[in-house]
This record gives C-alpha cells, sequence and structure tokens, in this order.
C-alpha cells in the first residue's frame, strides 16, 4: 500500500470519529442525549409538594447539569425528601428550595452529590 493511500485512509477514519463525535455531543447539550434519562424516553417531572407552611428558603448552587434531564433528574430527588419543595434552575445552575421543616443541609447535600453533581454554597443556612 503506498504512503498516499494510507494517508487518505486514516484522514477518512479520523473524519469518521470526528463526525459521530459530533453528532453525539450536538444532541447531549440539547437534551436530547441519553444524559440523565434523555433520548428515546422523556422524563417525568415530579410537581413539587404544596408545604403547610415555609419555614425557610434556600438557595444552593450545582455544579455539573448539562440538561433539562440533569436538573429534572435533581429536582426530582429534591422533591423526594419530605418537606421539601424545590425548583431547580438550569440556566443559574441553582436550587430553590422551600423547607416546611428543619432539614439538615448535610441532608441536601449528599442527595445531590449522590446523584454525581457537586454543591457550590451560595447563600442558606449552614448546618
Amino acid at each position: 500500500m503506498s504512503p498516499e493511500i494510507s494517508n487518505v485512509l486514516i484522514v477518512v477514519i479520523i473524519a469518521i470519529i470526528l463526525f459521530f463525535a459530533i453528532k453525539n455531543s450536538i444532541s447531549h447539550f440539547k437534551g436530547e442525549g441519553a444524559c440523565c434519562g434523555g433520548g428515546s424516553k422523556k422524563g417525568i417531572l415530579i410537581k413539587p409538594k404544596k408545604l403547610d407552611k415555609i419555614i425557610e428558603v434556600r438557595k444552593i448552587g450545582i455544579k455539573g447539569m448539562h440538561c433539562k434531564n440533569c436538573s429534572r433528574r435533581v429536582q426530582n430527588a429534591l422533591n423526594s425528601i419530605d418537606g421539601i419543595n424545590a425548583k431547580v434552575k438550569l440556566s443559574r445552575e441553582v436550587a430553590i428550595i422551600k423547607l416546611g421543616k428543619e432539614i439538615d443541609n448535610k441532608m441536601i447535600e449528599k442527595t445531590i452529590t449522590d446523584l454525581g453533581y457537586e454543591v457550590i454554597r451560595e447563600g442558606g443556612n449552614e448546618n
């Protein structure tokens, strides 16, 4: 095989690899990829619980969410905790958490970090 043919073959293989890498990246960042349950199935958003009274509101920064499925996953996990009404804002990388009872920050942070995201403390109480 001549060196020219080898070079052309290598360039074609690299072009194919780049095509699929870029295609998958675009889908991922549009929220259409397999990230956090995206893709063929639409994720279900659990409606936040209505609290009888709100004793505190906390704002927690979250790093590592890339798409609406990531934010939905975090919001659902937080809303599964009794006494929490949470809304996650992907564009601001933050969770606004209303508390109906006293809940330790460590529990909230563990819920987020167990999903693979990083907690950035922006406000609220330090427990």
